[in-house]
């Protein structure tokens, strides 16, 4: 009897200390999401929303994949997506965005050549945008 309150014990404190690492953990999710994200994976993530953006926008929407594709591999990553996806226009405006958000963000902590070409994509963003 005595053994069985003694695991009975064990198992309520690792119990509550998971509680507490979870609750721990979950405090800080909010604290660590504010921090901006390395300027690779929001060129990926770009690339990525710009791939699934459905319409041609008169090749402006290639133009600014190509450029965040340029900017990548300054940095030294490979960027890529998934191709076309089937939205309607507005859903494919939204991607680009999204796209276009993301790409600002980047700005921030680029230079030299991947900056030039961050901006490229943005102006071809812009230009996509304003075709409907």
């Amino acid at each position: 009897m005595n053994m069985r309150v003694n695991d009975m014990k064990a198992n309520l404190l690792r119990s509550l200390v998971g509680l507490v690492l979870l609750c721990y953990g979950l405090s800080l999710g909010p604290s660590l999401l504010a921090y901006p994200s390395p300027p690779a994976a929001l060129l990926t993530q770009a690339y990525s929303a710009l791939a699934q953006a459905d319409h041609d926008y008169k090749g402006h929407r290639v133009n600014a994949m190509k450029q965040v594709q340029a900017a990548g591999k300054i940095l030294g990553v490979n960027v890529r997506g998934d191709g076309k996806g089937h939205e309607r226009q507005g859903v494919s405006d939204a991607q680009l965005r999204t796209a276009q958000g993301l790409l600002q963000q980047a700005r921030a902590s680029l230079s030299g050549k991947a900056l030039k070409h961050v901006d490229k994509a943005l102006q071809e963003i812009s230009l996509s945008l304003s075709i409907k």
